[in-house]
């Protein structure tokens, strides 16, 4: 049974009367609740739609969600659960025909990640006058309490000491006390172009699914979605899931390393995993995934330290802090704006309809699966969002609703701190730039109307004049930042030519004609 091992989880069993409540994102019988089960116990799903008309949310994801929730029924059922498979229109509704049939049950879940929730689930499984317990959340890797002991009361927090301290804790790829090869994170290595002859492992195809196909055309005429409504790639079931860790781990992970910073036109996977959305709703665990990579590099030749290193930092560092920071800063997290930004989504972030090649590639990945891999959501639509000073509420909304990987614990720390650096709480700086990095970084700017190398004047790309245009607005806040010191050395530069005067008309302009950017 795959659970956190940093940090202790609280053992409990479960009397004739209680009842696993498996929410959607807790799809596994091997932790929580129901591993706890007796065979044969009584287990409750309830597929709630209300929450699918809040956003319009991608038409892959809501039907990834549902066909799991469907295809889990099933195989509990055919493994002889008691399956309770509630369909309403809200949680409240679903609870309160369950308390009717079974008055004396008391549902027992693992806590979700995203806040408030236990608070809801509480008041609501109260008004339909039941019991509910809340556990632990084992689709971890570390505890809550674990992360509150390292943290010891700190207002800000470092990934990077984080990381390091759950290595040594998980004791994943560590010799003794020192990380395997003598260094904690490869990122100088992981950082590499692929050459133009070089091809992208393929991506893995599951098999057609009948269930995958009638909840998508239910999806369709149900709700009012985005995105392409064909050509669902993702696996609904554990044994899927399992299928693509291994095709990740013999023909991707190899690759994965020093091409995980690299963007390519008609190349949306690269070499990255594509495992984020299933082990976010449960069907697999991230320690098994650690595990599997960890085991890779030690017995694949083809399998390089940078690339298992690469991989692991992202689920044994990264989604673990992020899910932390999250749970010890919100609701300030949502709500934070520091550097006071009020702009709007422009719309292209819908319709794709941009001249800006990297933009109008990235959003059409997107829109057609429902994923673009970390880079392209940091430096590329984060990074215009943050220069153009969209409102990060409402960036984090699109995120939220178009990623088919994205939850509110997910991308309120991704989008609205370290896209945006509205907080402060871990983003040490800013993460923009210019069209440079896009260009070091992609073969978008080839096929660009726009010139990467211009700033202002016609056809340059917006890229350059929002950069510095956005360094010299935010001076104020930013100039201190000792991170920040060489760009603001090029700012008194540009301001000593007499440069930010035309650079900020050329913003103005861009401005006021956005539907033409």
């Amino acid at each position: 049974m795959h659970q956190p091992t940093v940090g202790t989880v609280r053992e409990y069993t479960l009397g004739d009367d209680d009842v696993p409540w498996v929410l959607g994102t807790h799809l596994t019988e091997r932790c929580g609740p129901l591993a706890r089960a007796p065979d044969g116990n009584r287990v409750l799903l309830i597929e709630a739609h209300g929450f699918a008309r809040r956003l319009p949310y991608h038409h892959h994801k809501l039907t990834l969600v549902f066909a799991a929730m469907r295809r889990f029924r099933d195989r509990l059922s055919d493994a002889g659960y008691n399956v309770i498979y509630l369909k309403a229109e809200t949680f409240g509704d679903a609870l309160e025909t369950f308390f009717a049939e079974h008055p004396d049950a008391t549902l027992v879940t693992m806590r979700s990640p995203s806040y408030g929730s236990e608070r809801r689930f509480r008041d609501l499984v109260a008004d339909a006058g039941g019991d509910l317990r809340v556990c632990e959340n084992e689709l971890f890797v570390s505890t809550r309490g674990a992360f509150d002991e390292w943290a010891d009361g700190a207002e800000t927090f470092t990934h990077e000491q984080f990381y390091r301290w759950m290595r040594r804790e998980s004791g994943v790829l560590m010799d003794g006390k020192e990380p395997v090869g003598g260094e904690w994170n490869f990122d100088d290595q992981n950082r590499e172009f692929p050459p133009e002859e070089w091809k992208a492992p393929p991506a893995p195809s599951p098999e057609p699914d009948v269930v995958v196909e009638e909840t998508a055309a239910w999806v369709e005429s149900t709700f009012d979605t985005w995105g392409s409504t064909e050509g669902v790639r993702w696996p609904v079931t554990r044994d899927g899931a399992r299928d693509h860790l291994e095709h990740f781990l013999e023909y991707r992970l190899p690759a994965f390393g020093p091409y995980q910073d690299a963007m390519r036109t008609d190349d949306w996977a690269m070499a990255h995993s594509l495992l984020s959305a299933v082990i976010n709703i449960g069907l697999l665990h991230p320690l098994e995934v650690i595990e599997a990579v960890e085991t890779a590099y030690h017995d694949r030749d083809a399998v390089s330290l940078p690339s298992a290193e690469g991989c692991i930092r992202q689920l044994l560092g990264w989604r673990e802090f992020v899910r932390h920071v999250y749970r010890q800063t919100m609701p300030e997290l949502a709500s934070a704006n520091q550097l006071e930004a009020t702009a709007s989504l422009p719309d292209f972030y819908w319709t794709g309809e941009t001249g800006m090649n990297c933009l109008a590639e990235t959003i059409g990945d997107v829109y057609d699966r429902g994923y673009a891999h970390h880079i392209q959501r940091l430096m590329v639509l984060a990074n215009f969002a943050t220069l153009w000073g969209v409102e990060p509420r409402e960036l984090n909304e699109w995120f939220h609703a178009t990623y088919v990987d994205a939850y509110h614990w997910v991308t309120t720390p991704n989008v609205v701190e370290m896209g945006q650096y509205a907080y402060g709480v871990f983003a040490t700086k800013p993460y923009v730039s210019s069209a440079n990095y896009v260009d070091r970084m992609s073969d978008y700017c080839a096929d660009c109307r726009y010139d990467s190398d211009k700033t202002t004047g016609e056809g340059a790309c917006p890229f350059n004049a929002l950069y510095w245009d956005f360094l010299a607005r935010n001076e104020a806040k930013l100039r201190d930042n000792h991170r920040m010191g060489l760009m603001y050395s090029h700012v008194d530069t540009k301001r000593e030519a007499g440069d930010l005067e035309a650079i900020r008309e050329h913003v103005v302009d861009l401005r006021a004609n956005v539907d033409d950017v």
